[in-house]
């Protein structure tokens, strides 16, 4: 009778080695997300346009492929895409942008007006409460923000002066990024072509998880999307009915916090109130009302869109989307923190295509 001894760990890894190291496919998928990861992060400055006309054009070419199903030929399907893409690009710069743009500038105007009020209150507060504020510690409080947003107001200054180069780099953007959409639409088949001639001919890994990024990706971004459009449409509709100030700087704050998920929905919260506070007060019958609309609003993106429009997304633990968040948003500062969901739902793909030993070993170590 034989003793069976439990594989050891570095059992495993020799058994792990000599798995994955005949497999040309798990060699060939290695070094294509190495290759794609080396050249996003160490050209993302200087290729940032083809990096976003890939991805856009990615995006539109599903709406490409459901245009066709008109029994449309391709070019004029991409044609009637790139019209529609073209008149919300143009909406977005030439009427939402002026206005966002117009209400942010008003709101830092009245900064002054609003740190007098808040310096009001905030130096009745000894008064209020002697026993737990002190007039010299809200002095002192009061002293260092007053010369924090004097820093603050001299960076802006910097920035306002380096804006020049900006601005031209935005033209040549809203140039090169357009055309470039255009003709990754148009020659979508010839260039595919001439890029899988590089690929080894062994790819049935490689198709696999990108079948199944193709599919998570697009279902996440197409409800993301949506998302956005309905929370700023919602919230611009209440906000201009009850008239708060700012509506459409609020709304668009309001759409583009659920980017960034968890952290987003929190962060907008504080400009609502402050703003609602200075309009009309705490005891105010409209500030009640609301925040019990913007509760409704918030309520109903958790239960109803979330659950609607990413039912067939992948699902993605709390703990994995932060993980996300914090790594990707550390690598690639915004943009990083923009396609952190997306970026994790690739790695999920492909660790969930990536060769496996067999969980009798693991659990047999427990």
């Amino acid at each position: 009778m034989t003793i069976q001894e439990d594989p050891s760990l570095s059992t495993l890894f020799k058994d792990g080695v000599r798995r994955m190291l005949p497999n040309s496919q798990v060699i060939a998928l290695a070094i294509m997300v190495l290759v794609v990861f080396l050249l996003i992060y160490c050209l993302a400055d200087l290729l940032m346009p083809v990096f976003a006309s890939i991805v856009l054009a990615y995006l539109l070419d599903g709406l490409v492929e459901k245009t066709m199903l008109f029994k449309l030929p391709r070019l004029p399907a991409v044609y009637i895409v790139f019209t529609g893409f073209m008149t919300a690009l143009g909406f977005l710069l030439f009427v939402l942008m002026p206005m966002v743009t117009s209400q942010a500038i008003q709101l830092v105007q009245r900064f002054p007006e609003i740190l007098q009020s808040v310096q009001v209150v905030v130096l009745r507060l000894p008064q209020l409460y002697p026993k737990f504020v002190s007039p010299t510690g809200i002095r002192n409080i009061m002293f260092e923000v007053q010369k924090e947003l004097l820093t603050y107001g001299q960076d802006v200054l910097s920035l306002s002066a380096a804006s020049v180069v900006g601005i031209v780099s935005a033209m040549i953007y809203l140039f090169l990024v357009p055309m470039m959409v255009f003709f990754l639409l148009k020659d979508k088949h010839n260039l595919v072509a001439w890029f899988m001639q590089f690929m080894p001919r062994d790819r049935i890994l490689t198709r696999s998880v990108w079948r199944e990024v193709d599919m998570q990706l697009g279902n996440y971004v197409r409800g993301k999307l949506a998302e956005v459009l309905i929370l700023w449409f919602a919230s611009f509709v209440t906000f201009y009915a009850m008239s708060l100030n700012y509506a459409m700087l609020l709304a668009v704050l309001m759409g583009l916090s659920v980017v960034i998920p968890y952290v987003g929905a929190t962060l907008v919260t504080f400009p609502v109130i402050a703003i609602a506070y200075f309009q009309w007060g705490l005891d105010a019958d409209e500030f009640m009302y609301l925040m019990i609309a913007y509760g409704v609003i918030q309520a109903l993106d958790g239960v109803v869109l979330v659950p609607l429009l990413f039912s067939e997304a992948v699902n993605l633990h709390p703990i994995a989307i932060i993980v996300a968040i914090l790594l990707f948003g550390g690598l690639w500062g915004f943009w990083g923190v923009f396609f952190a969901i997306p970026l994790a739902t690739v790695v999920k793909a492909l660790l969930s295509a990536w060769p496996r030993a067999d969980n009798a070993q693991y659990i047999s170590m427990c």
